[in-house]
């Protein structure tokens, strides 16, 4: 069954002349290398940096968390600025807070430090994955696809086989050179400069106002999830648990108000209500959350199955994240065939099945056979849904609606590792991994409920 969800191109889209979707998805895809490599080579580095700084190993999920964290609230503030500047413009102020973040986290010499660094480059990652995905979506629809599944391909083999390259560069040459790999996105722009001019078209939405109420309450509510699940594995006081919460609690109200009282505001209401939009991004967030938790787990299991160090459980992961590739391009096929709603149903199915494999099976074997499931999950739904997302709404809210998309995508990406070394503290990790199986559970059951013609 061919895709069936409506297409909003804007009249004589089609034949605009655009660039080759093949040509400008690897250049896209370059550009997105170093802040994806920046997810999966921090994470064999942990048990490293944990004891190096002399901190629990739970309070290390800190470092990836805090990236998912503000590179989750950057995307839809980029969203916003593309009404103002082009995407070439974003992409050159995301690469720069994205090198200087991860250069401070190299240097640091405390955990706080390490973390604030990773806080300023996750913002910046965010603005550029938001950046890519603004061009890419402004695309046709047949090369739009291939774009987003090349992007999708390259971010998924870069975050997988970080763990080779950060468990390589660990050990030759030590754990802050792994946190400073980003810095090496600023020679990459060069790579953008032929495709200039694709990244330079305007969006055609009139600026207005910049709604800060509503970015602060957005950013305050993220903020809370993320440190309520993090609170125990860090020995976070209850004092300041129960004012996370409460914050939590009045920043989700106020942005439920914001929503209703200002329908064009920075979460606009007619996006939020775009028939299906909420379901991909539940859908997203819980299979970006299987993942990225099993990520986190998954070298650290190895280490412990084979007693080998970073580097082994690094190249012991590498047939994992080639799986990225095939997930990527077949990604594409499926859309042609089935709906969004039945590929993305097959793909949380996966990241299901993945969490689930590392979590009752031991050896290496396991978990890297898990680990691949969950990386075809994630590399497909990123393709699928990004391209879903923004054909439910009209074109000129297409910048925010993939905005918002990625932006729950990578709070569920924060949320997986928080989540496993949160609960790694109360009960065993397999338990822990089985209850974070049933996020990726949640979504699976979204898509399936889903109308096929939806």
């Amino acid at each position: 069954m061919r895709q069936t969800i409506p297409s909003k191109e804007a009249p004589g889209e089609e034949s605009n002349p655009t660039p080759d979707g093949r040509r400008l998805g690897l250049t896209l895809g370059l550009l997105v290398l170093p802040m994806y490599v920046a997810l999966g080579a921090p994470s064999v580095a942990l048990p490293a940096i944990g004891h190096a700084l002399a901190v629990p190993f739970g309070a290390t999920a800190w470092i990836l968390a805090a990236w998912s964290l503000t590179s989750a609230l950057a995307m839809p503030v980029a969203g916003r600025l593309l009404a103002r500047w082009n995407p070439f413009q974003v992409l050159v102020a995301g690469v720069v807070a994205l090198a200087a973040g991860s250069a401070l986290a190299g240097f640091a010499s405390t955990l706080p430090v390490v973390i604030a660094g990773r806080l300023i480059g996750g913002a910046g990652a965010g603005a550029t994955v938001i950046a890519v995905f603004a061009a890419a979506t402004a695309l046709a629809r047949r090369d739009r696809i291939r774009t987003l599944g090349i992007v999708a391909a390259a971010s998924a083999t870069a975050s997988g086989s970080g763990t080779l390259l950060g468990g390589a560069v660990t050990a030759w040459l030590g754990w802050r050179a792994v946190l400073a790999i980003p810095v090496l996105a600023l020679p990459l722009l060069l790579a953008a400069l032929p495709s200039r001019r694709a990244l330079t078209r305007k969006s055609g939405v009139p600026a207005g106002r910049f709604d800060v109420a509503g970015a602060a309450v957005l950013s305050v509510f993220a903020g809370s999830v993320i440190t309520l699940l993090q609170a125990h594995s860090v020995g976070l006081p209850v004092p300041v648990t129960l004012v996370v919460a409460a914050a939590g609690v009045l920043a989700a109200a106020g942005l439920w108000w914001r929503v209703r009282a200002t329908p064009d505001g920075f979460v606009p209401r007619r996006v939020l209500t775009a028939r299906g939009f909420p379901a991909a991004g539940l859908i997203g967030g819980t299979v970006f959350a299987g993942y990225y938790g099993v990520l986190f787990l998954a070298p650290s299991l190895i280490e412990h199955a084979t007693g080998g160090g970073p580097l082994e459980a690094g190249v012991l992961l590498v047939p994992a994240a080639a799986c990225s590739v095939l997930a990527g391009r077949l990604a594409g096929t499926l859309t042609g065939r089935f709906t969004g709603w039945q590929v993305s149903a097959g793909l949380a199915a996966l990241t299901v099945a993945g969490v689930l494999v590392v979590a009752v099976f031991t050896g290496p074997v396991p978990v890297i056979l898990g680990t691949a499931l969950t990386v075809c999950g994630f590399a497909g739904a990123q393709a699928v849904l990004v391209g879903l997302a923004t054909d439910v709404v009209a074109t000129g809210d297409r910048d925010t609606a993939q905005s918002l998309l990625n932006f729950m995508n990578a709070l569920g990406g924060g949320i997986g590792p928080a989540a496993v070394a949160g609960l790694s503290g109360i009960v065993p990790v397999p338990v822990a991994l089985a209850l974070l199986a049933a996020l990726p559970l949640s979504g699976l059951i979204v898509s399936l409920t889903r109308r096929p013609g939806a």
